[in-house]
């Protein structure tokens, strides 16, 4: 998704002064640098510490971002690189004296494109739940809760028989899968219409009686 014409809007927008284009880009890649924070086990105010220290140096190199969409390269590589600074500078003051520092502590995590691949995903799969029916995202939401709402649950909430539970998560997971950018991504073919919901029928929602 190097090319991602969005990506490539949001910089742009974002380094002509856009306020807009910024705030939607922070948002956009917040949780992508919460997540390579967490991995690094930091507390919650060092994660926040690292996601304003990422920030303000990508105001400073945005305007010399050669290749828009390879921000979110960029992200992970300096969230990386900031997390290790932190993690450096709180075990030389309180475990190890300057000469016994690491000079360098390994990274043992996911690599760039392991972490933009994930990320990306997340991406997707989010906005694929989002064009669900609010049916479809009520069943899934509560069969994926930790722990999953039992079947008698949602039977009595989404008024849905006990033992159309299961055929419905299968039709509205295929649902997801068969929106384009899911669709792209899993490498399916797209031309085959999925089984209609509960309560359809020709793409018409049937009149409860």
């Amino acid at each position: 998704m190097r090319d991602d014409p969005t990506v490539i809007r949001m910089v742009v927008g974002a380094r002509n002064g856009d306020k807009g284009a910024w705030d939607e880009l922070v948002e956009r890649y917040a949780p992508l640098v919460w997540t390579v924070s967490r991995r690094f086990r930091l507390s919650a105010e060092d994660v926040d510490d690292v996601g304003q220290t990422v920030w303000l140096l990508l105001i400073e190199h945005l305007p010399g971002l050669r290749d828009p969409a390879a921000l979110p390269g960029w992200i992970v590589t300096t969230t990386h690189r900031e997390c290790l600074r932190v993690v450096r500078t709180g075990r030389r003051t309180e475990t190890l004296a300057p000469a016994d520092a690491p000079a360098e502590i390994p990274w043992t995590g996911p690599s760039v494109d392991e972490e933009l691949l994930a990320h990306e995903r997340r991406e997707v799969v989010g906005a694929a739940f989002t064009q669900l029916s609010p049916r479809c995202q009520s069943l899934l939401s509560m069969l994926v809760q930790d722990p999953p709402a039992p079947y008698s649950e949602i039977s009595q909430k989404l008024h849905m028989p006990i033992g159309s539970i299961g055929p419905n998560r299968a039709r509205c997971l295929d649902r997801m899968r068969r929106t384009p950018a899911l669709a792209a991504l899993i490498g399916i073919r797209n031309d085959t219409a999925p089984e209609p919901e509960e309560g359809e029928q020709h793409g018409k929602p049937m009149v409860e009686r």
